[in-house]
Parts: structure tokens; C-alpha cells; sequence
């Protein structure tokens, strides 16, 4: 079973979510502040997922998340927030998140993530991908371009993987959002795709408001060129 470190104030949001998630095979820990989240990760690193909420009495999600990835955990992280706007869909991948859920949502919805993500994360392949003058190294998540390592966030690291790994073909956007959130696009922010591509772009392109290796084939979807 799954054990989920849940990070949420609201007490009614809370009843439900430990007894669905519970009917739903997952074992829950739930805090209700940020300093409580803090104790228990310190405490112990046995978790399989966090589930964070974005507003709490002394912090956001957010503060969780980035001190989680300072220290090198890569544990899997959904945020849980009433706000959609696209500046919080960025600072949540930004710090290192992995999925982001708005309230209200559907218990089915949240699981499906649950599940996909941890199916992502037990992926393996091959420990070196190259394309000209970018490497993954997949054994230790990370990208390297002309020697110098990339800052991505989890999601970015997974949609330039999926990316590079079919170069030079065009992957639509039905089939990245399969692969990214296993067939769960309908449950994605209509702009979180556009932000990926977008800070990817930022990260690993000369000039990114003319991209040579990460390009977009209108009607279709992406395309990584060698």
C-alpha cells in the first residue's frame, strides 16, 4: 500500500479525503501545517507521495516542495489548491512539483493521478540518452547541455525525455498527455502543457522565441530535431 503524506487545513476536505483515499488502498498521514509537514518528513522518509495543499496558517505547498528537492528527495508531489491561475501552475512546477489538482475535484480524478504518477516513477530505460549537445543521464535525472547542468523540474525532465527519445519525429499532443499523465489529459490544465514547453524552451534553446531543437508542428504537437 502506498503510503501519502497529506498536507491540508481545511478539517471538512480532510475527513473525506482519508476515508477515500483509505477505500482506495492508500495508507494517509495527514498534517495540517507546514511545520508539521517539516517534522514528520525529517522524521522519516517513508513515504511514497506527497499530497500538499497550497495555503496553510504558517506557509504554502510550495515551501514544502523546494525544501523537499534542496535535499535531493524526488518523491512524487501533487499539489492541491483552490487557485488555477497560471502563475501558481508555474511557481508549483517551478518548485518542483510533479501534478497540480484544483479544488474541488473528483476522488476518482485524484487517484487515477495518484496512480499514474506512481507508475511514472518506477520507470527505467537506458542511463544515457544524446542529441548533439545535450545529454540525459536517466540514472541520475538529470540533463546536461554543452557540459553544464540543466535545472529542470520533474515534469520538464519527463517532457524532454519523451521528447528526445522519439527526435526528430513529431509526438502529438494526445501523446504526450498519455505518457505524461497516463491517459488522464482531460484532468490537466488547458495551459499546463503550453507552460512546460514554454520554460523548457527557456532552459535549453539559444533563443528561445526562435527555437531550433524544440519546435511546435502546428496542428499537431512538438517535435525534438537533432
Amino acid at each position: 500500500m502506498a503510503k501519502i503524506l497529506l498536507l491540508e487545513d481545511d478539517i471538512s476536505l480532510i475527513d473525506g479525503l482519508e476515508y477515500a483515499l483509505q477505500k482506495n488502498a492508500f495508507t494517509v498521514e495527514t498534517v495540517r501545517t507546514v511545520h508539521e509537514a517539516l517534522q514528520h518528513l525529517n522524521r522519516t522518509n517513508n513515504y511514497d507521495l506527497l499530497l500538499l495543499d497550497v495555503t496553510l496558517p504558517d506557509g504554502t505547498g510550495f515551501d514544502i516542495c523546494e525544501k523537499v528537492r534542496a535535499s535531493g528527495n524526488q518523491i512524487p508531489i501533487i499539489f492541491l489548491t483552490a487557485a488555477d491561475e497560471e502563475v501558481n501552475v508555474i511557481r508549483g512546477l517551478d518548485s518542483g512539483g510533479d501534478d497540480y489538482i484544483t479544488k474541488p475535484f473528483k476522488i476518482g480524478e485524484l487517484c487515477s493521478r495518484i496512480r499514474a504518477l506512481q507508475r511514472r516513477t518506477k520507470y527505467t530505460a537506458q542511463p544515457i540518452i544524446s542529441s548533439g549537445n545535450l545529454c540525459i543521464d536517466l540514472a541520475q535525472n538529470r540533463v546536461i547541455l554543452d557540459g553544464t547542468i540543466v535545472e529542470l523540474t520533474r515534469a520538464e525532465y519527463r517532457l524532454l525525455n519523451l521528447l528526445v527519445r522519439n527526435a526528430n519525429k513529431v509526438v502529438t499532443r494526445e501523446t504526450i498527455l498519455d505518457a505524461l499523465w497516463d491517459n488522464t489529459g482531460d484532468f490537466v490544465d488547458n495551459n499546463t502543457l503550453s507552460v512546460y514547453i514554454r520554460r523548457l524552451r527557456e532552459k535549453i534553446e539559444l533563443d528561445p522565441s526562435q527555437p531550433q531543437h524544440l519546435t511546435t508542428v502546428r496542428g499537431f504537437g512538438y517535435q525534438w530535431v537533432s
